[in-house]
């Protein structure tokens, strides 16, 4: 009986990550790609980097069932086509289609935020909860919502748009959705570096105001470093974006009711100066029920999250039917 594999992609706008996986969610190769916006040739390379990577492990096309794949926008789920893919320049891209026929395999396709989501529930910290958010804060703020072990999409694929809850209904910064006061402006590490800056202007001897002196420019690294140093600055960053992200959770929760609430993303890193703040506004703000049912926990996939989502895409939808 030979082996079935499953294909995991996780488009984003500077790399492509790809892995085979096996049934039971293992990791048996994973590699990245560059994504070639300028020549939008990304359908090409992926099709040609899973043919050359299966032949040259001994796989044979016929062992792999299908590919699941998240893309970085919103998605119909029935027709594979990309409402809008801002940093690849998409507009109702028929991504399904175009990858089927260029390497002969069924695909699934759905956001990116979403398949971290499955990802984190299948083999990461979500640990199988049926009902469970994800929350990824990176350079902006992205989501996925499972109820009863599905994605939730909504009507145009926008289902798990939690960054762009409004956290500040009046006067809030501009988000690049257009709107402003959107979690995303708080809780990304570009939100974090916007209100340091805010921060540092009103205490002047912080160590925020040394590094954006010698760098001319902070990170949200630099912020978590600064707090983990008792920063007066730093820790009052720390301290707003941790009460907007657990009020946000919060009323989410209310409508989900959640067994794990799981935070991921490249912003995680400093979760260790977080986490517990979070946990205390989430406990104030949700209802006791729904507080006590829930878990807040810090995702343990990394990169491979949306890989494994992907996988479990193709093993839930394809294999399925």
């Amino acid at each position: 009986m030979t082996e079935t594999y499953l294909v995991g992609v996780d488009l984003g706008g500077t790399t492509i990550k790809l892995a085979f996986i096996n049934m039971n969610g293992v990791l048996i190769e994973k590699w990245e790609i560059p994504t070639n916006k300028k020549d939008n040739t990304i359908v090409e390379d992926i099709a040609k980097a899973i043919e050359e990577k299966a032949k040259s492990i001994g796989i044979l096309k016929d062992q792999l069932a299908g590919i699941g794949m998240g893309a970085p926008g919103p998605v119909n789920l029935e027709t594979g086509v990309v409402y809008q893919a801002v940093n690849l320049g998409w507009e109702n891209y028929p991504l399904k289609e175009k990858l089927e026929q260029a390497i002969g395999l069924p695909a699934i396709i759905d956001n990116d935020a979403n398949i971290a989501a499955l990802g984190e529930m299948w083999k990461g910290a979500g640990q199988q909860a049926k009902d469970l958010i994800c929350v990824t804060l990176g350079t902006g703020v992205g989501g996925g919502i499972i109820a009863n072990g599905e994605v939730i999409h909504g009507v145009r694929g926008a289902g798990g748009e939690i960054g762009h809850i409004t956290a500040v209904p009046e006067g809030g910064a501009r988000c690049n959705c257009g709107k402003t006061g959107c979690l995303e402006t708080i809780a990304s590490a570009t939100g974090i570096v916007r209100i340091a800056i805010e921060k540092m202007q009103k205490i002047e001897t912080s160590i925020l105001n040394d590094l954006y002196e010698q760098n001319g420019k902070l990170t949200a690294k630099d912020v978590f470093d600064a707090a983990r140093k008792q920063d007066q600055a730093a820790l009052e960053v720390i301290e707003e974006m941790s009460f907007h992200l657990g009020l946000a959770l919060a009323n989410l929760a209310n409508g989900l009711n959640p067994a794990k609430i799981v935070i991921g993303g490249g912003v995680s890193r400093g979760a260790d100066l977080f986490i517990e703040n979070v946990t205390f506004y989430f406990n104030k703000f949700a209802f006791p029920a729904v507080a006590k049912g829930a878990e807040i926990r810090v995702a343990t996939l990394g990169n491979d999250a949306g890989v494994i989502g992907g996988a479990w895409l193709v093993k839930s939808k394809i294999m399925n039917h």
